[in-house]
């Protein structure tokens, strides 16, 4: 069974064991606009919980893709190097950036659940 949990940055993570993916929501896809590249980060590195780990283009502007949590980059998604707007498609699904080995995984419990994230968009509307 997975889990997925949301940042106020507008990130997911989709937590299966020790293993998390992450991608942008739709809100954030919807927000850029068309994606035109995307920056991954190297396998192997560390990446931590709120500090940038990835960028995406659109035709709009360049955004940071934060790290949701602690980890070290196990996977990414090569797929957006060829097909950026894969991101605007399936944002949580085909569109995600890149996996992560969760060295602190109770930061989850920081994130928000669907619910709270949903709550979350609607106050900033």
């Amino acid at each position: 069974m997975s889990l997925i949990k949301f940042t106020k940055d507008h990130e997911w993570i989709r937590v299966e064991g020790d293993i998390g993916t992450v991608g942008i929501t739709n809100h954030a896809q919807h927000a850029l606009g068309d994606i035109v590249f995307v920056d991954l980060p190297e396998i192997g590195c560390e990446v931590t919980q709120g500090t940038d780990a990835a960028v995406v283009e659109s035709v709009k502007a360049a955004s940071e893709v934060y790290a949701p949590v602690d980890g070290e980059v196990t996977a990414v998604n090569d797929a957006l190097t060829e097909e950026p707007a894969r991101v605007n498609t399936d944002p949580l699904g085909e569109g995600w950036f890149f996996r992560l080995r969760l060295t602190n995984p109770a930061q989850l419990d920081q994130l928000l659940d669907h619910d709270a994230y949903q709550s979350y968009l609607e106050g900033l509307a």
